[in-house]
Order: structure tokens, then sequence, then C-alpha cells
């Protein structure tokens, strides 16, 4: 599912100030392929169908109402259009080949699962969202034409997904603590058979503490409103592809080396808190770096030992 975010960062980035040039060596580059192999007039229209299509949002409604329930909206939409389907997949048996465990859920405990969670974006999310306007206006956030750069664009959704990677790892350490995983991450625990939508299944206070690693990046560059969005899109699909419970041959980890995935996380699902290792959200660098220092630690210390 996380494998066609491509599509959709690509297709933005073509109305972002893109010269035709700027396409090409990006195309070039990244996919192998120039731009003069694709129609110019159909990039041309692709590319004012979308600032269109922005331009008439940014005129009829105001900008707190695109950040706020535009932003919840488009949230919902994307969460259970992607997450919904792998329900579907666990109780039909289709695909079960590519399923990491063999356990299922009960369709009592997905129909829970489902409950709790609108209760929660509903009670927790949409003010969430309500409240954080005001910062992200002073932060620097705008919806206003013209639409950033392809470069901007870009530059900014990595910078987002390596600081939440990093937040999110420690927050993450910190809930796995005894104290916090009996009163709160426990919660997200209850399914130790994750599918897609218990990705976001989780104790109100964990759902504000771990939030903020995905909302410091953007409160700390103050994006335009579509960049925003296009984080939240891809963050969304990647913590549902990271709950799934499949490992397709399709899947990103296949093909991205320092990316988790299903299986990586499946793991820290299926073990006792104390024993669960990988914390990470997106990526698995942290987790290797801080087992491989804990190891060199310990060589350290037998060797000192032995010395003696």
């Amino acid at each position: 599912m996380f494998t066609l975010c491509i599509y959709p960062c690509l297709s933005i980035s073509l109305c972002f100030s893109l010269s035709h040039k700027d396409l090409n060596f990006l195309l070039k580059t990244h996919f192998g392929f120039s731009v003069f192999c694709l129609s110019l007039p159909s990039i041309t229209l692709m590319a004012s169908i979308i600032e269109s299509g922005w331009l008439y949002l940014i005129t009829h409604f105001s900008d707190f109402q695109l950040a706020s329930m535009g932003s919840f909206l488009l949230h919902e939409s994307v969460f259970f259009l992607s997450g919904l389907p792998f329900i579907y997949l666990e109780r039909a048996g289709l695909l079960s080949k590519y399923k990491i465990q063999t356990k299922n859920n009960t369709p009592t405990a997905q129909e829970k699962c489902i409950t709790r969670l609108l209760l929660y974006h509903f009670s927790v999310n949409l003010p969430l969202m309500i409240v954080s306007y005001p910062v992200f206006r002073c932060m620097g956030m705008r919806s206003s034409l013209p639409l950033p750069s392809w470069k901007v664009v870009l530059t900014q959704i990595i910078f987002y997904f390596i600081l939440e990677d990093f937040v999110f790892y420690w927050g993450h350490r910190v809930l796995h603590t005894k104290w916090l995983y009996k009163h709160v991450h426990s919660v997200h625990h209850e399914y130790a058979t994750p599918f897609g939508l218990t990705s976001e299944y989780a104790h109100p206070a964990e759902i504000l503490f771990l939030g903020f690693a995905t909302i410091v990046g953007p409160a700390i560059t103050g994006p335009h409103l579509i960049t925003l969005w296009l984080w939240m899109v891809l963050r969304v699909l990647e913590t549902v592809e990271a709950h799934c419970g499949y490992h397709f041959p399709w899947s990103l980890s296949n093909f991205l080396p320092l990316y988790g995935g299903a299986d990586f996380h499946d793991y820290h699902h299926r073990l006792l808190y104390t024993k669960s290792g990988n914390y990470s959200s997106t990526f698995v660098y942290m987790d290797c770096t801080l087992v491989l220092h804990l190891c060199l630690m310990h060589v350290h210390e037998a060797l000192d030992h032995y010395s003696l």
C-alpha cells in the first residue's frame, strides 16, 4: 500500500512551479526516463487541474476550515480506505500465504477496534486539529497560491520522515517502561496480531504523546497546507502498512533496505513488552544503531573484566 505513495507525490509536484527542464531532470534521475517520453500537454493539463482544484478550495473555504475540518476529512478517508481492505483479506482468507502470523482476529475484536477508533478520532484527533491551527499559523503555514516548488515539498517531506522517526523512536521506548506500558501503551498492544486499522488504536494519552512526533516537523518548517496534507497522507499509509499483518512481494521493505515495514513492526507486537525491540516507526537504523551500541558496550565490559 505504501508503495503507491510516490504517485500522488509526483503528481502534486508537477504543478509546484516545475519547469519542463526541472521535471525532465527529476524523472531521469529518479525514475530512469525522460519527460520527453510524456505528453507535455498532458503534464500541463494535470498541473492546471491541480492548481484549479486548489484555487476552488481556498476560494470557497477559509484557512481554518481547510486546516482543521479539511485535514480531518482527508485523514479519515485515507486511513479507513487503506485500512479496511486488510480486515476483508483476513476474514476472507485471501492472500493468506503472505500473512505474517497464522492467527486471525475475531470479528468482535475488529469491530471493537473500529468503534474505539471512531470515538478517539472525533473526541481527540478532531479537537487537536482545531486547537493546533493557531500554532501552525504562527509557525508560517499558508494555503494561498502559488503552490510550493517540488524541491521544497520533497525536502520538507524527507525532513519530516527522518525527524518523526527519531522522535517516535525515543517516545516509543519511553512508553515501553513498566508503568507507562501498563497504564497507557498496553492498549495499543491489545492486538498481538495487528491489522491495518490497529495502527491508530491507542490510549488517548498516547495519541497526544506520539502525535507530537508527526507534527513537530511541520511545526518547525511552517509548510504550505498542501505539503502538510501530503505528509499526512504518506504518514497514514506508512503506519497502516506497518500494521497490516502482511508481507507482500511488492512491500517497500523488499526494495528499500532501511525501511522497516510490516514484518519489522509485526515482530514488535508479537513479543512481551520487555523484550520487543523494533521501536522505530518507519526506518530501522535507530534500532540497529542502539543494538550495535549495546553489543559494543558488553564486549568492552567483557574485555575490561578479563584484563583485570
